[in-house]
């Protein structure tokens, strides 16, 4: 089999100031002409690094101390600037993890498409928008013409990752690598975007590095797997091989990591509904969005139809669906972040639809919100302290006593005591979704609202996350909404779990029932979309039944 990329001994050189010397440690590996290897490890490990180093992408703080990377031959890492150009997008292509960061929001998606044509090729500007439209096509995009005017922010996060897709593949490279083009994506665009590479790798012959942490997409798409942690290679092999008889201990506790294994021995009862009111109680909200200024422009949207549901003290609430089914859009109104058209919120007793705005800035101890992306939610110019502690002082806690309940917190969460004075940059993802459901804890609410917590997180800090939530939950008696598109994780946290739909509830029930036995098409449809979902068979029990519905 013939070798197209050849990394020989790789080392990368952190800062002087990080945690270990290292970014990479003598990593070698090999991508084959028309195969997918799947580089699978938790943050850190050193797996987007490598992607980087191939096309000299690297941050200016790394350094590389040694080895070759050889591609066709030839060394990219001593290669001439004007070499690289012509290589990057041409003959090695890459998808990035974030397509809407990764693409300009000033220029429309057909410009730049079009600009890799513009680079490599003399090609007119007719012919390179008549292949712009073929891309899009091949990519499987509805109404291509309308996509390659739009701008990122009119697309949805799976017609965007198809965009980067299109781009990456517009002239068909040698190689491609994908960096996690997946990891914030529903089931159902998961799948079509996991088909839609595995189809184009077959049809063009295209070598594929995969860069993931979803141990069902490896199952689905991967013919060998290579293991990273800390920066080193720690086992390689068919992609069988590894997910059926790992031989390192790190790839087992990987494996035994992922979401829905842990699921089985979870059988904890629902909670005894009483009397009482509800923790949360939803009647009938309604949400739509109108855009445009004139009448034959005028673009409507309901994001909420009808929307009705309750939560039981202490009991955990899933939502799942797919992008634009409503989840966060009903996250938002229930934290009254959006404001609805009509129906009613109510939180214990409190009907917070009927109260003032100044009336519910000072009720807003009794709901929080974990979001999903701490990074972006936590102020990087304030200290992990004075980040608990802002919404008890706002609400008129002396400081010394909302200090003090932050560092309770922060020991309640798994943080060390010194993080209270260090600011987030300085704390990994899965520490800083600590740190975020810290803040949302330091009100001491009834509800916690968590808007895709875990999404972005490897599969053992995820584990670590939602091991933290359940213990919480069980601790404070907490109710809980956890809104999420990963199905293994809805069957792991949650006692019942809604499916949404367009904006509407279709399917509601107990996890164990809904998972065996889905009643609605579309929750069949959003199982059977489950990525690696045979190897997934074999590896979960609570779930397995409805994988293989």
């Amino acid at each position: 089999m013939t070798t197209i990329l050849d990394i020989r001994n790789l080392t990368i050189a952190l800062p002087a100031q990080a945690d270990r010397d290292t970014a990479l440690d003598s990593v070698s590996l090999q991508l084959h002409a028309g195969e997918i290897l799947c580089v699978v490890g938790e943050s850190g490990s050193g797996k987007s690094v490598t992607a980087g180093a191939i096309l000299q992408l690297l941050p200016s703080a790394l350094s590389v101390r040694s080895g070759q990377v050889l591609f066709e031959g030839q060394d990219l890492l001593s290669a001439s600037p004007k070499t690289l150009r012509t290589i990057r997008g041409a003959r090695i292509g890459m998808i990035f993890q974030e397509p809407m960061t990764a693409l300009n929001p000033l220029h429309t998606i057909g410009r730049q498409i079009g600009e890799v044509f513009r680079i490599h090729t003399s090609l007119r500007r007719a012919d390179i928008d008549a292949r712009v439209q073929a891309l899009l096509i091949d990519v499987g995009l509805p109404d291509p013409t309308r996509i390659q005017h739009a701008y990122p922010h009119e697309l949805s996060g799976g017609q965007r990752q198809r965009a980067m897709i299109a781009m990456a593949l517009a002239l068909d490279p040698a190689v491609l690598i994908a960096d996690e083009p997946t990891t914030a994506l529903d089931v159902t665009t998961q799948a079509r975007v996991l088909t839609l590479i595995r189809e184009l790798q077959a049809r063009r012959g295209t070598a594929v590095l995969f860069i993931t942490h979803d141990f069902g997409v490896v199952a689905d798409i991967a013919d060998r797997v290579t293991v990273m942690q800390h920066g080193k290679v720690v086992e390689q092999g068919l992609a069988g091989q590894v997910l059926d008889q790992p031989t390192h201990p790190y790839t087992r506790a990987l494996i035994a990591a992922v979401p829905g294994r842990r699921a089985s021995a979870r059988q904890a009862p629902l909670p005894t509904r009483s009397p009482s009111p509800p923790a949360l109680s939803v009647k009938n909200i309604v949400k739509t969005y109108t855009r445009g200024g004139f009448a034959r422009h005028t673009r409507v949207t309901h994001a909420l139809r009808g929307v009705s549901l309750c939560v039981a003290r202490g009991e955990t609430l899933g939502i799942v669906g797919e992008s634009g089914s409503g989840k966060s859009t009903l996250a938002r109104c229930l934290m009254h972040l959006t404001d609805i058209d009509s129906g009613t919120i109510q939180v214990g007793d409190t009907a917070l639809t009927s109260l003032s705005p100044r009336q519910r800035r000072a009720r807003a101890a009794i709901i929080q919100m974990v979001f999903q992306d701490p990074q972006g939610s936590l102020n990087p110019r304030r200290t992990v302290g004075d980040l608990i502690a802002q919404g008890p002082r706002i609400q008129g806690v002396p400081a010394h006593e909302a200090h003090a309940r932050a560092r309770e917190l922060l020991d309640l969460v798994g943080l060390p005591a010194n993080a209270f004075d260090r600011y987030p940059h300085a704390f990994s993802g899965g520490q800083r979704q600590r740190i975020g459901l810290a803040r949302a804890l330091a009100l001491n609410p009834q509800v916690l609202v968590a808007d895709e917590p875990v999404s972005a997180l490897d599969v053992s800090v995820q584990a670590q996350v939602l091991a933290l939530l359940r213990s919480l939950k069980s601790k404070l008696a907490l109710s809980v909404v956890f809104i999420t598109h990963d199905l293994h994780v809805a069957a792991e946290v949650s006692d019942r779990i809604a499916v949404m739909q367009n904006g509407e509830i279709v399917e509601i029930g107990s996890a164990a029932t809904l998972f065996a036995a889905p009643t609605h098409p579309y929750t069949r449809r959003l199982l059977a979309s489950v990525a690696g979902r045979g190897w997934l068979e074999q590896h979960t029990h609570e779930i397995a039944p409805a994988l293989a519905a």
